[in-house]
């Protein structure tokens, strides 16, 4: 009996054991707040790597600041002025069409957290918009496509492309921040909220979107009421929005599962049938020394 409960104990530690060198290999995981996805580079862009911290900074100075007068083009090649989205509060995030991974899942996210918004409030009470800053790979016929593929068709949503010239000063202007690297771009998952007065009040950050994030403070705004500040630090962004089983891999350029994870809750999973195994193993030989006992 001691034999098979000494091989369990063993490899339950084996396996617990094993977790921290495994997350060691992988890194520090990866927060979503920031992007590291695939996509063809700008060819005016120096590799570099995006400091997180920095960003964070850069994108929360933007708050305060009002919509800017720049023109941009809708995927029909027709120009749009930011200007004609006052009125209505605004949502604004930056994509680039190349990226086949986190750009899509975002847009895709952002859609599932606006539909219920949609269904309620009325398509007509906001806007959004989706800024394609890899130029002059996101045209507006790029866009079109990219906001085909992946079923995005909500009647408010609308895809601009603009100039190269204007790519710096608009997206600096938003508090978004990229860098290019040998994958394609580092950047914030960031959506910019915009009063109907034209002033950015709120960025939210991550892949997926709560109603906290989100939908609530969108619909204080669609009603006209102020949105209380965000209090959040970086850290607590970066905790609250973190990849649960994914890691970006440096020397592919790409997220790749993070298997520790696995091994920690494979360690827990034969710990804890260890410890059914003890308790069921003593209570049968409790009872089978009962009548002896007597």
């Amino acid at each position: 009996m001691i034999g098979p409960c000494f091989r369990a104990l063993l490899a339950a530690l084996l396996v617990l054991t094993a977790s921290p060198l495994v997350a060691d290999e992988a890194a520090v995981e990866q927060p979503k707040l920031t992007a590291r996805p695939q996509g063809l580079l700008r060819g005016d862009l120096t590799l570099t790597a995006l400091d997180e911290k920095a960003a964070f900074a850069f994108s929360q100075a933007a708050i305060g600041r009002a919509l800017g007068d720049f023109v941009l083009l809708d995927r029909d090649g027709q120009p749009v002025e930011l200007s004609r989205y006052l009125g209505k509060p605004l949502l604004v995030n930056f994509i680039y069409t190349a990226c086949f991974q986190v750009c899509p899942t975002t847009t895709r996210n952002l859609q599932k957290a606006l539909e219920n918004t949609v269904s309620v409030m009325g398509a007509d009470r906001f806007n959004v918009i989706s800024i394609g800053f890899n130029q002059p790979f996101d045209s507006p016929a790029a866009l079109r496509d990219f906001s085909r593929q992946y079923g995005i068709d909500l009647p408010n949503w609308n895809f601009l492309s603009p100039a190269t010239a204007i790519v710096d000063p608009l997206t600096a202007h938003f508090g978004f921040r990229f860098v290019a690297t040998a994958a394609g771009f580092d950047h914030l998952n960031q959506v910019t909220m915009v009063n109907a007065e034209g002033k950015i009040v709120r960025q939210v950050y991550g892949e997926k979107f709560t109603a906290e994030d989100l939908a609530e403070p969108l619909k204080l705004l669609i009603t006209g009421s102020a949105i209380p500040p965000e209090t959040g630090t970086l850290q607590e962004i970066m905790e609250r929005i973190r990849i649960i089983c994914s890691v970006y891999d440096p020397r592919t350029g790409r997220y790749r599962t993070d298997y520790s994870l696995y091994f920690m809750f494979a360690g827990f999973l034969t710990f804890v049938f260890f410890m059914i195994y003890l308790s069921i193993n003593f209570w049968r030989n409790r009872r089978r020394d009962e009548p002896k006992a007597r």
